[in-house]
């Protein structure tokens, strides 16, 4: 196993405001929720949380503003034994989200991003990237300072993952300089001008992945190693040229709120501890599984112990 090197998460930190209903309300239509709970979240502080839950040494850049929820936020983070250095206070509020979990555990998200929109590209110096770190980066903070970032750690012969979550359009030089893409189905279509539908998407992904390189987004831009998560399918993977295939884990669902956070955080550790794309997937993708039997996202992120013993029982 090669040398173990830290996480560095640049990301958002968002305080979840979670609403369970038994259905999606219709357009002008109140609907009672079931309750009400506030739940640490955020892209960046999930993966954060996932990734020192695994094991590996994690660092998060990122804000929180100077309000109520940045407190908790701040001592949920500090409680993870998460290296929060380069967390600053801003003013104003914090980034907030806005959950839906309906019975079956789908989720609809509204996020607005509050302190998060302070993370720009002078923060990336902060964290002083070495050679041995994988940078984890998504779609919750400017685009600028994930470009950015991703120079950085390139220039500093780092790993760079970009969850291109929630979606918007990569620049060329962001994904010229990342390494490692992870994208949803729905992502993946949206990325590559697919007709973004349901289902039976999965046999396309898969021969788009095949077609080596011709694959590339709509300018032409060519993708290097992409990951495309599928759920409860598992998921598919293009890494060194090689179509890696993981297959689904069938597990009960209580809430989806983070999962693909979950995956990209455990497959940043499990790449930072040295082990190989194959086995870092495969881990990545039983985590997710766990992190959808709980309700919540940061909280839910599963440990070390619980991913090897999920592992251990296929």
């Amino acid at each position: 196993m090669a040398e173990r090197g830290r996480v560095v998460v640049i990301g958002s930190i968002n305080m979840d405001v979670v609403v369970t209903v038994p259905r999606l309300p219709a357009p002008g239509e109140t609907l009672a929720g079931g309750s009400v709970h506030q739940v640490p979240g955020g892209k960046g502080a999930n993966q954060a949380v996932a990734a020192r839950r695994l094991g590996a040494p994690t660092v998060l850049v990122g804000a929180v503003g100077a309000d109520g929820f940045g407190t908790v936020l701040s001592g949920f983070l500090d409680g993870e034994r998460i290296d929060t250095a380069w967390v600053r206070s801003e003013r104003g509020p914090s980034g907030t989200a806005l959950i839906t979990v309906v019975d079956g555990g789908e989720n609809t998200v509204i996020v607005v991003a509050g302190a998060n929109a302070a993370v720009s590209p002078a923060r990336v110096t902060d964290a002083a990237i070495r050679p041995s770190d994988v940078v984890l980066l998504q779609g919750e903070i400017p685009a600028e300072t994930n470009e950015s970032a991703a120079r950085a750690a390139r220039a500093a012969g780092a790993t760079t993952i970009l969850n291109l979550a929630p979606f918007r359009a990569p620049s060329r030089e962001l994904l010229a300089a990342v390494d490692v893409l992870v994208v949803n189905e729905t992502e993946f279509a949206q990325l590559v001008g697919l007709g973004v539908g349901g289902g039976g998407a999965a046999p396309g992904i898969e021969e788009l992945l095949r077609s080596g390189d011709r694959l590339a987004a709509p300018d032409g831009a060519p993708l290097g190693d992409v990951v495309v998560t599928l759920g409860a399918d598992g998921a598919l993977a293009r890494i060194g040229g090689e179509v890696l295939v993981v297959p689904g884990r069938r597990v009960p669902v209580v809430d989806t709120t983070g999962a693909g956070d979950c995956f990209c955080g455990a497959l940043g550790a499990s790449l930072a501890m040295g082990l190989a794309p194959a086995e870092a997937l495969e881990r990545a993708n039983a985590a997710a599984g766990l992190a959808v039997g709980r309700f919540g996202a940061g909280p839910s992120m599963p440990t070390e112990a619980e991913v090897a013993e999920a592992l251990s029982a296929v």
